[in-house]
Parts: structure tokens; C-alpha cells; sequence
């Protein structure tokens, strides 16, 4: 049977979320098929959820939400009948998913993104990436922290369901654009196979400018409980590693290992430089203590180079969560990157695709096998530790 695809959302039409039957429902009666798949489309009315469409992707064996209107993220996942780990994501102390229109970038501090941050997967871009970055001379705050897209809503929305591949995909476009400045187009595509414990992203990245431009992507991956708990891990292949600040510094011969709750704990960052396959792939695993259950982040290298975990284990009701976050860069200030030709030059009408996969593992046979494809990368090399910061490395 053909694919067959539906338009969500799109100028000048009305959008289905909104306004479907009562609500977007999805499932094989709709080709006139069988098996488990569906597809739900609900919009949020509560709070600072207000106007936020959400669409529920459940591939029969895991299902996720993806969020549009905050740039394309995911909020949540789960697979069918875990009782162990119910949810991968975490608990922010933010009751999301919030609407952009409740989240200040340009607040003078910086950190307003902080506002609208609970999503299991977010990207930071496409200007800028990192901390917040001020000018010298006026302490005016040029770049916000981890930039706009992910508060920029998609403009045109797409879900296909194809049953002789069987797979679900939603595509949307986001804008990044301002007048007399930067002008790009994502173009984002999230895909799952039927009975997949697995979805996978694409991000087409345009400049659509007749002028030359940069950018930066880093994709925020962020998991806490129950799935991180104290004595997770990451592994992961390591060619090099420094710690961000004195801070992580303190912790670097831990830097793998994740404590319980500790209120008051101060966050902990790490950068690194990975090896990667024949074909530049690389992953990253995340396990919890008993290694039962995990999650995996495989991604190109060629894409993206650079990689940072962030530790967070504060106390649960702060926020309890680590982020795996493969990226162009570090998510230092633009400025500093771009002094080290750490950002992607786009000539006028030039495009840069990122492709990011996230594997959830229900089982301990899973999850050794996650280790041990990232043990064949690692190859047997070790990895070169530094124990304080570089110079050419953090800001």
C-alpha cells in the first residue's frame, strides 16, 4: 500500500490538532489496515501549556510526543508495558510542555530559556548554542543561552505513515529568522519503524539568505528518573576528555559515574572528542545501576564532532537529570567558539543535515549489547583524560 500523508498544520489551512475529530486520532482503520500503530493529536489548554500542540506517535511498541510548537522537541517517551522505567525523560521542576510565548530569551541575564526547559530531547541553536554571550563594552547580552529554535514554532507540519516501509514520520519547518539578520530553515524529520524501540532525526538546516552566514547546533538529550539513578553510567567511546571548569574538575575521575540525589549539588560539565566507526558513527550509552535498563545516542561525527555530559544530580524535586549532547561545538559563548572555527559556514542557499538516533533498551541483554557495540568503537584505546580545563577548549 502507498504511503499516505496528512497536513497538520500549514498556512492557510486549519490545523488538525486543533481541530480534528475531536481531536487527531490516527490509527490503521485509517488505510484500511491492520496492527498496532497510532496517532494522536491533542492541543494543551492549562497553564503555561496554553496553545502548545502535541502529537503522540506510538509505534506499538514505544511511543513519544513530539512538540512542534517548541521547535520540533520531544517531551516524553516510553515503551509499551515497562513497569521498571514508565517514562524516559525527566522531572523538571518547569510543568511543560510551556509555550514559547511564556519564555523571555531576551531577558538581561540570559537565561530565560531556562523557563521552557523539560523536554527529553530539545535542540540549542541555530545561531548560537552555548552559555550566554555578552558584549564586551555594553554587557548587553548578544546570544541567549542555548539560542532560539527550540521556542520558534513549526510553521508547516506533516505526518506520513508508510506500511511497506513500515514507518511513521513527521515532518515539520521551523524558522529562525529576523529582519536585516540571519534567515534559516530547519526542515525536521522524525521517524520510527513500526514495533521500533527507536526514533531517529534528520534536521535540514537551509540558509535561505543571498547572504553567507554560520551556525551552531547541539541536540540537549536529557534523562533523570527512574532510568538515572545513583551508580548509572555512561560509556561511551572516548578518544579525549576535559573537564569545563574547576568545578568538573573535582569530579573528573568520576566523571562516568552518576551519584543519587544530592540537593544543592552544582553541575558538572564535561567535552569530549569521541572515536567513530569506518563511517563516522559513533554512540553513547546511558545505563542504570543495575544495567537493566538504558538508552543510546548514536549520531555521525562527521556532523557532529564535539559531545559534552552534563551532570546534574541535584536533589529530585530540582531537577534531578543528565544531558548527552552531541553538537558542532562546546556550548561555550558564540564568541568564544567562533574565535576556535567552531560553527558550520553556509553559503547563501546551502544546506547541513544532522542525523541523530535514540535507542531505548528494556532489558539487560539490550543493554549489553548497546555496551558492547561502544566497546567495539573504543577499540581498546585509552582515552586522554585531562584533569583541568584547556584553554582551547572552554571558555
Amino acid at each position: 500500500m502507498p504511503a499516505k500523508s496528512w497536513k497538520l498544520i500549514g498556512f492557510d489551512l486549519p490545523n488538525l490538532i486543533r481541530n480534528g475529530r475531536p481531536q487527531l486520532n490516527m490509527s490503521p482503520r485509517d488505510l484500511g489496515g491492520d496492527g498496532a500503530w497510532q496517532v494522536l493529536g491533542r492541543a494543551l489548554d492549562d497553564g503555561l501549556r496554553e496553545g502548545v500542540d502535541v502529537v503522540e506517535i506510538n509505534n506499538g511498541a514505544m511511543t513519544f510526543e513530539a512538540i512542534p510548537t517548541r521547535g520540533m522537541g520531544i517531551h516524553k517517551a516510553w515503551l509499551k508495558g515497562d513497569s521498571e522505567v514508565k517514562t524516559i525523560g525527566w522531572q523538571s521542576p518547569v510543568r511543560g510542555p510551556v509555550h514559547p510565548g511564556f519564555v523571555d530569551l531576551g531577558e538581561p541575564s540570559g537565561l530565560g530559556w531556562l523557563d521552557g526547559f523539560d523536554e527529553l530531547f530539545v535542540r540549542c541553536g541555530l545561531e548560537s548554542n552555548g552559555a550566554p554571550d555578552f558584549d564586551e563594552k555594553t554587557q548587553r547580552l548578544k546570544y541567549p543561552l542555548h539560542g532560539r529554535i527550540a521556542n520558534r514554532p513549526a510553521h508547516e507540519l506533516e505526518l506520513t505513515v508508510d506500511t511497506d516501509k513500515q514507518e511513521i514520520s513527521l515532518r515539520g519547518v521551523v524558522e529562525e529568522t529576523r529582519f536585516h539578520f540571519l534567515k534559516l530553515r530547519m526542515t525536521s524529520t522524525i521517524t520510527t519503524k513500526f514495533g521500533s524501540k527507536a526514533f531517529s532525526v534528520r534536521d535540514e538546516i537551509e540558509n535561505f539568505s543571498a547572504s553567507p552566514t554560520a551556525i551552531q547546533m547541539l541536540y540537549h538529550v536529557n534523562f533523570g528518573l527512574p532510568l538515572l539513578d545513583g551508580g548509572s553510567r555512561v560509556v561511551a567511546p572516548v578518544q579525549t576528555i576535559v573537564p569545563r571548569n574547576p568545578r568538573a574538575a573535582s569530579g573528573i575521575k568520576a566523571w562516568d559515574s552518576f551519584s543519587a540525589p544530592e540537593p544543592g549539588f552544582e553541575e558538572q560539565v564535561y567535552f569530549f572528542e569521541l572515536l567513530a566507526d569506518s563511517a563516522g558513527l559513533t554512540r553513547t550509552l546511558l545505563k542504570n545501576a543495575h544495567a537493566t535498563r538504558g538508552v543510546s545516542l548514536v549520531f555521525n561525527k562527521q556532523q557532529l564532532p564535539y559531545f559534552t555530559l552534563w551532570k546534574n544530580t541535584t536533589g529530585a524535586p530540582d531537577g534531578y537529570v543528565t544531558g548527552l549532547e552531541p553538537g558542532t561545538n562546546f556550548p561555550n559563548p558564540r564568541t568564544f567558539e567562533t574565535g576556535k572555527n567552531r560553527v558550520v559556514q553556509l553559503a547563501p542557499g546551502q544546506k547541513q543535515t544532522f542525523d541523530v538516533t535514540l535507542e531505548i533498551h528494556g532489558s539487560a541483554q539490550e543493554v549489553t549489547t548497546a555496551e558492547a557495540a561502544v566497546t567495539k568503537i573504543q577499540g581498546g584505546l585509552a582515552p586522554k583524560v585531562f584533569d583541568q580545563p584547556q584553554p582551547d577548549w572552554c571558555a
